[in-house]
C-alpha cells in the first residue's frame, strides 16, 4: 500500500508580483504530475533548477495549495481536506528536510530549542524531561553528541548542521520523510556521508522518503524509483538501477552526461502551444515534437516516459 499517492497534480503561479499587480499571466509549475511512494521505499524527484520539483515536495506538505489534483496519504486520507488538528497531524508523519541549515536553523537557538521547538505543540510531546533525554539519543543516531545540545548551529559545519536538521525531522517518528536537496550545498565526501546516514535511518526505521535533487547519479545511489522531471512535467520514470543503466528519455541522458548543469537551447523552429518542452534542447527532435505534446506512457515494467522517440528500445 503506497505511504503517499499523487494523482495528477498542478500548480501554477502568477507571473506578476506585488499585491497591485495585475492577475491572469501565469507560469506553470507543476504540470499534470503523478507519482506514489511505497512503504519503507526512497522515490527521487531528479531536474534542473526551476523544473518544479521543489514545488511538488512543498505541496505534499501544503506549504502551497495545488490547483488541481489530488494527494492521499496512506489509506484514505484526502490531504486537500485536512485542516486544524488534522493537518497538524499530518504534518507530523510527514517531515520536511531544508536545503540550507544555515537558513533553516535559528542561529540564536541552542540545539535542543531548534529540535524542540515545533516538538512542544504536537501531539506527541512527552514533556521536557523525556524530550531532552530524545534530544540527545537522536542526535548521537546521526553522530552528533549530547553534549551538543546546547551549542549553537554556528558553531558546526555545514555537514553537521544538516545533520541537526535531519533529528530535527526524526523527532516527531515520521513515517515520510522529503528530503529537499539535502546534499547539494555539501562537499562531495560530506555528501556521501549524509547518504549513508540516511541509508542507516531508512534501515533501522523504516522510514519511506522523497529525495529531491539535480544530480542524477547522486538519486541513482540513494533512491528505488526516480521521476524526471523537465519544466513541471515527469518526462521519465523507473526504477533506479534500471535508469542508470537504461535511460530512454533524451533528458535523462543529459542530465547523466552533464551532471545536472544546464545545456544549450538547439535550433528547430517556435514552439506550438501544446509542444514537447523539452524540444528546443533536444537532439533527436523531429517536427511532430514542435508541434505535439507527448504523453507519459508506459515503456516496459514499472517505467514510463514523455517522448515521441521512445518505445520499447533506446531512441536510435
Amino acid at each position: 500500500m503506497p505511504v503517499i499517492e499523487v494523482e495528477n497534480l498542478e500548480k501554477r503561479f502568477n507571473l506578476e508580483a506585488g499585491f497591485f499587480a495585475p492577475f491572469g499571466r501565469f507560469v506553470h509549475a507543476v504540470r499534470g504530475v503523478s507519482f506514489s511512494i511505497g512503504e519503507n521505499e526512497t522515490y527521487g524527484l531528479v531536474g534542473e533548477s526551476g523544473c518544479g520539483k521543489t514545488t511538488t515536495a512543498r505541496l505534499l506538505v501544503r506549504m502551497y495549495e495545488w490547483d488541481r489534483g489530488s494527494v492521499r496519504y496512506g489509506k484514505d486520507t484526502d490531504v486537500a481536506a485536512l485542516s486544524g488538528a488534522a493537518l497538524k497531524a499530518y504534518r507530523e508523519r510527514v517531515r520536511y528536510i531544508f536545503q540550507d541549515p544555515a537558513r533553516s536553523l535559528n542561529p540564536r537557538m541552542p540545539v535542543y530549542e531548534v529540535l524542540v521547538s515545533g516538538y512542544r505543540h504536537s501531539s506527541r510531546f512527552p514533556g521536557e524531561k523525556k524530550a531532552r533525554e530524545e534530544a540527545a539519543r537522536i542526535l548521537m543516531e546521526v553522530g552528533l553528541s549530547a553534549d551538543d545540545l546546547e551549542k549553537r548551529p554556528s558553531e558546526f559545519s555545514g555537514g553537521q548542521r544538516q545533520r541537526i536538521s535531519i533529528a530535527r525531522g526524526l523527532l516527531m517518528r515520521p513515517e515520510l520523510l522529503i528530503c529537499d536537496e539535502v546534499v547539494s550545498a555539501l562537499d562531495v565526501s560530506i555528501q556521501g556521508q549524509i547518504l549513508n546516514l540516511l541509508l542507516d535511518i531508512r534501515e533501522t526505521r523504516g522510514l519511506s522518503f522523497l529525495f529531491i535533487a539535480h544530480d542524477l547519479k547522486v538519486a541513482c545511489y540513494f533512491c528505488d524509483r526516480i521521476g524526471v522531471m523537465y519544466q513541471g512535467e515527469l518526462m521519465e520514470e523507473g526504477p533506479a538501477e534500471t535508469l542508470y543503466r537504461d535511460a530512454r528519455h533524451p533528458y535523462t541522458r543529459l542530465l547523466f552526461s552533464a551532471g545536472g548543469r544546464e545545456s544549450p537551447v538547439r535550433g528547430g523552429g517556435p514552439l506550438g502551444e501544446d509542444a514537447c518542452p523539452f524540444a528546443p534542447r533536444c537532439a533527436l527532435a523531429e517536427e511532430r515534437c514542435f508541434r505535439g505534446h507527448p504523453e507519459l506512457r508506459e515503456i516496459g515494467p514499472g517505467r514510463r516516459a514523455r517522448c515521441f522517440r521512445v518505445d520499447d528500445g533506446p531512441p536510435a
